[in-house]
């Protein structure tokens, strides 16, 4: 781990050490009581209408949609991977209805078994999926459930969008990141105040894949994490203190991933959210030529661990994650001379809400180590409130990029990009 994860990390769990000296308390408020394990998972709506109520069941919607204009600068740009290709980068100035997720959602024939089912698209991908799940809560100790999930990997991938300080993922996060995937899962408290989920999936991204294409080999994640002095971190856990802790709230975790993936269950188109492994120079793992000239790739293990520390301050949001990915257990077909792929990376995020319940200014440092290339990003944004709603927002992001190992349709970043990056969003959710 580099000087600056362990300087970052410690400085902020210092902070939170510090806070958390002070006479505990929990945070009353009635926004703050609302976060707890996720009832729903990574794909979990909102609050949404009530528009039908019986004995047997109810039916409720809820929408959320986003509005995007994205210029990635400079217009046209190369850059050669570690084999010394010269690679295209395809960089984007458009205006888009971005992303756009439906769901009707309740409780059917018991009040415990809750369902729901959300379409979910891309519009920048033309791409659609129906996604959904069943689960049980049995108490607040467990609840179990099947259905389409992200992988509880990373702290984003726990339920928290879209509450976060971008409408899109940044740079580190997006490239360590597993995906959603069909699978069972359990969540809960285990002990006061401390949580998990866990997760057995089919692989680490499934959507847009048939299961013709799975394999016999299961992803399975997991996450543990802690929240000692107010017991929550807000409304889904999100980030940014738009609530206004009165008492620090602070919030400590730890994830794990490990799967057996195979290359022809990697899309070659995207589909909404979904992932794909590449290497730290942008290139595609799995893509002929990406480790040795004219070799593909068949087989590999994917192994990640993530580390996550948070605080919430009146006002105030600090947040540090630390990401380390192996890749190994190679098979292909031809020899290659390279049997191990370790990447490690960081993230920090701050926010603090200038004005309260309207206006929050935003920073964002990424650093990516890479086998193949050392990554890194500088951003920060603003998001403006208009209506004293956290549900309602107008975000505008600006961030340089030092050559980017991720790409995708729906993100904020082309592979191989050395330049910036400017997005302006509206999003609702109710």
């Amino acid at each position: 781990m580099t000087w600056a994860i362990r300087t970052s990390m410690a400085a902020l769990l210092a902070v939170s050490s510090s806070l958390a000296a002070q006479k505990p308390t929990t945070d009353t408020s009635s926004v703050a009581q609302s976060d707890t394990a996720t009832r729903w998972g990574a794909i979990d709506p909102g609050t949404g209408f009530t528009l039908a109520k019986t004995d047997v069941g109810t039916l409720g919607i809820s929408v959320y949609a986003l509005w995007r204009y994205i210029n990635q600068l400079p217009p046209s740009e190369q850059y050669r991977d570690h084999l010394g290709n010269l690679i295209d980068i395809h960089t984007r100035n458009d205006f888009n209805f971005h992303r756009v997720l439906a769901s009707i959602k309740g409780w059917i024939y018991l009040p415990k078994l809750s369902y729901v089912v959300t379409m979910w698209t891309v519009n920048a991908t033309q791409q659609i999926a129906i996604v959904g799940n069943l689960q049980y809560d049995f108490a607040k100790q467990l609840t179990i459930g099947g259905g389409i999930n992200g992988l509880p990997g990373i702290r984003s991938l726990l339920g928290s969008h879209p509450y976060w300080l971008a409408t899109d993922r940044f740079l580190a996060e997006e490239f360590f990141r597993p995906g959603f995937t069909g699978g069972i899962w359990a969540t809960g408290e285990m002990f006061p105040r401390l949580y998990y989920s866990v997760m057995m999936g089919n692989n680490i991204s499934q959507l847009g894949i048939t299961a013709s294409k799975d394999t016999r080999h299961y992803a399975l994640a997991s996450s543990v994490w802690w929240m000692p002095t107010t017991g929550e971190f807000g409304p889904r856990g999100g980030f940014g203190d738009y609530e206004d802790h009165q008492h620090p709230a602070i919030r400590l975790g730890t994830s794990y991933t490990h799967s057996r993936e195979n290359r022809f269950n990697q899309l070659t188109e995207f589909s909404p959210d979904n992932t794909q492994i590449r290497l730290s120079d942008g290139v595609l793992a799995f893509q002929t030529g990406a480790i040795a000239p004219g070799v593909t790739l068949i087989d590999a293990t994917y192994q990640l661990n993530a580390f996550d520390a948070g605080l919430k301050y009146k006002g105030l949001f600090l947040f540090a994650e630390a990401y380390m990915r192996r890749l190994n257990r190679f098979a292909a077909d031809s020899v290659l001379s390279i049997s191990d792929i370790f990447d490690s990376g960081w993230e920090l995020q701050a926010s603090y809400m200038v004005v309260k319940k309207k206006l929050e200014f935003f920073l964002t440092n990424s650093e990516i180590d890479g086998q193949f290339n050392r990554a890194w990003e500088v951003g920060g944004g603003l998001n403006w409130f208009p209506d004293n709603t956290r549900n309602f927002r107008i975000n505008l992001y600006f961030t340089g990029v030092n050559r980017s190992p991720v790409g995708s349709t729906f993100g904020y970043y082309a592979a191989g990009l050395r330049g910036n990056v400017v997005a302006l969003s509206t999003s609702i959710f109710f």
